[in-house]
């Protein structure tokens, strides 16, 4: 069996290397399901020999089904720009689960041979579960997307800091037994709760990839106590590869990790609708102005935002380039790290739309095209494309940006002129080259390939 493993864990290694790339990506998820169809029947293999009773492998049996037709629903039936929720969810299953490893363990009275990877087994996999349950109640909407703080918070946490040390120190000691580990369970189960709640929903990106990276630390550490190699190496690749990503989207905001996890930013783009409020002054323009700029553009750059993605409009900005496209204009996809609700969300959602994966920009190949693109289309984009970035003293000082105000035109199209995350007023709304479309993601899209017809036609 040994051999087996490792052959699934060569699987799991490959596959993770084919997803650094969007052409790849596809063909690394396959390798990696490959592996893990392996390692599953190579721990049937190891039931049979183990002599299981019919129970046993009724139990197998069951969760093994209940298993797959869940993940192919949620696979086929969940739309692409729930993806973050359910990732939180699937989070949420991975240390849950985890964690009831060495529940068992300990319940069923098994000699441990390592006690530290027990303690570290239920404190990691039950804030998962429990922090994660919460992240996807945020993006869904069940939660308060705002920071969630009540009285007695941070007192709150800090006691169940110490909870969690003591019992944790005990489970490591070998002492204590059920009850020690059940206290561990509960306390870091508030904690999860506890630490997930204050944080605002413009964290998300950085807060899906530190529990993914939850996740596999505390598979790794279940692998450790039964003794299953698959277990510690699967768990390892998604815990380092969660971590190395989770650094990434925190420099992406410019922002430390500890930061994040004290309180994130607040509500997001709950502002007033149309062009009223602070910044009044903007200049709005109709969908047959903006059409006149983009069809007579040689290069256009679509800047995609979570507005873009809450209204599903993916497809209708592909309608659109498509159409550019057939009078010889230019168009490219400039891509912020933290645009979507988790990493890489918007590339999904683009692809889903058939997207060229050639087409998408990352940030700093995206900067270089501004300064020669007639047309800068920002849909449902906000502090990511703010200037307010380049400057100190403010809500966003620091944070690498979109460089849209280096186009020669610019037009934001939005539902209105509400804060981003941060806040703050987006200042590329009042840029003199700056041109306001008021409207739904999807159907100003949808307005914008009917006024651009008749100049391409």
């Amino acid at each position: 069996m040994t051999i087996v493993y490792l052959a699934a864990a060569v699987c799991f290694v490959l596959g993770l290397h084919l997803m650094n790339s969007p052409a790849t990506a596809r063909r690394g998820n396959q390798l990696s399901a490959a592996g893990m169809v392996t390692a599953i029947a190579a721990t049937a293999v190891q039931v049979v020999r183990s002599g299981a009773t019919t129970g046993g492998w009724i139990a197998l049996g069951a969760g093994l089904a209940v298993g797959a037709i869940a993940g192919l629903y949620s696979a086929r039936a969940v739309a692409m720009t729930a993806m973050p929720q359910l990732v939180s969810l699937f989070n949420a299953v991975g240390g849950g689960a985890a964690a009831l490893v060495a529940l068992h363990e300990v319940s069923g009275h098994t000699a441990l041979s390592v006690t530290v990877p027990t303690a570290l087994d239920v404190l990691i996999g039950a804030i998962t579960f429990a922090g994660s349950l919460i992240a996807s109640g945020k993006l869904q909407g069940l939660v308060p997307g705002r920071p969630v703080v009540f009285p007695g918070t941070r007192v709150t946490t800090a006691a169940l800091t110490v909870v969690m040390l003591g019992a944790g120190g005990f489970v490591a000691a070998g002492v204590g037994g059920t009850a020690a580990i059940a206290v561990l369970a509960l306390a870091a189960t508030g904690f999860g709760v506890a630490m997930v709640l204050p944080i605002g929903g413009a964290d998300m990106p950085v807060v899906v990839s530190l529990l993914n990276a939850c996740t596999g630390t505390a598979v790794a550490m279940a692998g450790l106590v039964i003794g299953n190699n698959v277990l510690i190496i699967a768990g390892a690749l998604v815990g380092a590869s969660g971590a190395i990503l989770t650094k990434l989207m925190a420099d992406a905001m410019n922002r430390s990790l500890v930061s994040i996890m004290v309180g994130g930013f607040g509500t997001g783009d709950n502002g007033p609708s149309g062009p009223g409020g602070p910044a009044a002054g903007v200049r709005e323009i109709s969908a047959d102005d903006a059409a006149i700029q983009l069809g007579y553009a040689s290069k256009v750059v679509i800047v995609p935002g979570y507005g873009l993605a809450a209204a599903q409009a993916q497809h209708a900005a592909q309608d659109l380039v498509r159409l550019l496209e057939s009078h010889r204009i230019e168009v490219t996809y400039a891509i912020h790290p933290v645009a979507g609700r988790m990493p890489g969300h918007m590339n999904v959602l683009l692809a889903e739309a058939n997207v060229p994966y050639g087409q998408m920009r990352e940030l700093d190949e995206a900067n270089a095209e501004f300064p020669r693109a007639d047309v800068a289309l920002v849909v449902g984009a906000n502090d990511v494309t703010n200037p307010a970035a380049r400057r100190p003293g403010n809500a966003v000082s620091g944070m690498p940006i979109l460089d849209v105000d280096q186009a020669a035109h610019v037009i934001v199209l939005k539902r209105s002129m509400g804060h981003g995350y941060a806040g703050i007023e987006n200042e590329l709304y009042t840029n003199p080259k700056t041109g306001m479309f008021f409207a739904d993601a999807k159907a100003g899209l949808a307005a914008l390939s009917a006024a651009v017809q008749p100049l391409v036609g």
